[in-house]
């Protein structure tokens, strides 16, 4: 959730990653549907195509002349679901409204609103019928949260409630189905997007001082020059640490970031943009591992 709330306040584009039946597209809806925000979702399948997403220009019969017909992408929270089950050229068509927040159909380009945010889900581990996303577009996501199986208690509590649901009824001859989850989500917002540009704009003023600057630019150049990588990050990461850095701070009542704040972001914002090389994997590292090993310095300044 406090990813979740960290891309929304500053902007960024949040990639979920989980194996099925952990809700995340339940949490992408109950977030949604909590803001006063335009939502849509696009189920992303091997027969999608771009102008599916996008629009495409349509013929109109009447007037003999081509209109532009707005995709799904002309939202404020495009819940990209199951992203990678699409073809690399469907996938390809989100790097400009990333990126850019706007899109091209025909020859004219086009605003997207404002806020725009795209949250991905992604399987980690189905790889029948899927395309690993290219690190152009891993690149954009801001953060990649990963979901864990809940605790004993937490899942004890999931099913207590699933219990307690009740039905569903609808129609005049008075038929019922069990409520999921998804019906149990309220449907009016409790935060307006007044209040969520006002928070935004508390996120601009938190300080970050120029020591945080020069470790989080550190950190991203170690990972070019580290043995184990044979893709390190880009300078987009710095930039998402640092943004991520003053949402975070925000989230916990500061007005300015501290150390705590890029340990806790380093491998939502890092891991997915960095690729180890074939000896390292060899050898049985992990991502993880070679992450922490070049945070240690700078865990011992800080």
């Amino acid at each position: 959730m406090e990813s979740i709330l960290i891309a929304l306040l500053s902007g960024g584009h949040l990639l979920l990653q989980g194996v099925p039946g952990l809700a995340k597209t339940l949490l992408v809806h109950s977030v949604a549907r909590a803001i006063d925000l335009d939502f849509g979702r696009v189920q992303f399948t091997i027969d999608l195509l771009p102008s599916d997403i996008v629009g495409a220009e349509i013929l109109d019969e009447q007037t003999r002349q081509f209109r532009v017909h707005r995709g799904p992408i002309f939202t404020n929270v495009l819940l990209a679901d199951e992203i990678n089950r699409a073809t690399p050229k469907v996938q390809s068509a989100l790097l400009e409204a990333m990126q850019e927040r706007r899109v091209t159909i025909g020859n004219e380009a086009f605003r997207l609103p404002t806020p725009f945010l795209v949250i991905a889900t992604q399987n980690p581990v189905e790889q029948a019928g899927t395309f690993d996303l290219p690190e152009a577009q891993l690149d954009r996501f801001m953060m990649c949260h990963r979901l864990e199986y809940p605790t004993k208690e937490q899942e004890t509590e999931v099913l207590r409630r699933s219990l307690a649901l009740g039905l569903v009824r609808a129609g005049d001859k008075g038929g019922a189905v069990p409520m999921s989850a998804f019906d149990a989500i309220g449907e009016t917002a409790d935060i307006r997007v007044a209040e969520l540009t006002a928070s935004m704009e508390a996120v601009q003023r938190v300080h970050v001082s120029e020591v945080f600057i020069q470790h989080c630019v550190d950190l991203v150049t170690r990972t070019r020059h580290c043995a184990d990588i044979d893709l390190g990050c880009s300078p987009r990461a710095g930039i998402a640490l640092v943004q991520a850095a003053r949402a975070r701070a925000y989230v916990h009542g500061r007005d300015y970031a501290v150390p705590d704040d890029l340990f806790a972001l380093a491998e939502h914002v890092m891991l997915h943009r960095m690729r180890l090389t074939y000896e390292s994997l060899a050898r049985g590292r992990t991502g993880q591992q070679v992450l922490r090993e070049l945070m240690d310095p700078i865990s011992g300044m800080a």
